[in-house]
């Protein structure tokens, strides 16, 4: 059991983590949790330490390593940030208006271990108002559970917004090898692709900058109830 501060300051070294790569300095961390001193932030560390939740790299400054997260933490703490704009049911025939604009659903997109890159025209469903009209879009239906903790689920239809850069913690669909697709949030540091999942149950994947190429960036989703 973690005290408010250790689960704090674990959740803002996670996320420091998550976005660039380099744990936070001391002084980022007191500031963090509004602390007069650094000596504070030590027995933090130390804490934490010993009861498994981080590890220090040994022979490097400023390294430290998440091994695991309280169970009590939600997925708005863990994963900073995609909150989906979900439109409930939305696919039957009946409800689409002749003025609507369409996208072309194109088969299937892991979430989990990669499938076939993506594949022809199966079905159209209609563009959320939310989103600008002007843009290039298609949707493909989820397959798999490794990003339910960013609010997609399996059977879901993801809206993409085709791209082919991407912001780092942005949540694309990724082309590996040039025949598999992927939908993951992604990391870019030097010459390094991480593709990572919103489920604690993957690992994250780690690829040369030739091997990913960004196919387009998640919008909004569909799901039927």
């Amino acid at each position: 059991m973690l005290t408010k501060k250790q689960k704090n300051l674990l959740l803002f070294i996670n996320k420091k983590l998550r976005s660039s790569g380099v744990s936070p300095s001391y002084e980022e961390m007191k500031q963090s949790l509004n602390l007069k001193s650094k000596s504070g932030i030590h027995r933090l560390i130390s804490a934490l330490e010993e009861r498994g939740f981080i590890k220090r790299l040994a022979h490097k400054a400023r390294a430290l390593e998440v091994v695991k997260l309280p169970e009590t933490a939600s997925a708005n703490d863990i994963y900073n940030s995609f909150s989906p704009s979900v439109i409930k049911g939305g696919l039957d025939e009946e409800q689409k208006n002749s003025d609507e604009i369409e996208v072309p659903v194109l088969g299937k997109i892991a979430a989990g271990t990669p499938v076939e890159a993506i594949q022809n025209e199966v079905s159209r469903i209609p563009l959320p108002n939310n989103l600008e009209k002007n843009g290039d879009y298609f949707g493909l239906k989820v397959q798999g559970d490794s990003m339910i903790e960013a609010g997609i689920h399996e059977g879901d239809t993801v809206i993409i917004k085709r791209t082919d850069t991407a912001d780092n913690g942005k949540i694309v669909v990724a082309l590996i090898d040039e025949h598999e697709a992927m939908l993951k949030r992604i990391r870019k540091k030097g010459k390094v692709v991480a593709l990572e999942s919103a489920n604690r149950n993957y690992e994250t994947k780690i690829f040369g900058p030739d091997r990913v190429k960004v196919q387009g960036v998640l919008v909004s989703l569909y799901r039927n109830f």
